[in-house]
């Protein structure tokens, strides 16, 4: 490995520049912008071939309206959020 190699002396060029430009500080923060950058890159090529299915979200289990219809006694699985409303409307209702 000799150091008269041009490819190795731009190398060291391009370091010592970065160096001066950004300062020793702030190689860190660039460098975990890149690292963050190239996750967010990796995980929306993934999304591509592994696509979300096109079913209607069911309500979460924290959601209010869902705490509802379960204390009313009404299965919310597989239903929108419309539907749920409705049957605890009729629910309501009937009571």
């Amino acid at each position: 490995m000799a150091l008269g190699d041009p490819f190795q002396i731009l190398l060291i060029l391009g370091v010592l520049a970065v160096i001066l430009i950004w300062g020793p500080q702030k190689i860190p923060e660039l460098a975990r912008s890149i690292g963050r950058a190239r996750k967010e890159f990796d995980d929306a090529s993934k999304g591509l071939t592994n696509p979300i299915s096109p079913s209607v979200p069911a309500a979460s289990a924290s959601d209010p309206l869902t705490d509802t219809a379960h204390k009313l006694g009404i299965d919310t699985q597989g239903k929108t959020r419309q539907e749920i409303s409705d049957e605890i409307v009729k629910a309501a209702q009937t009571k």
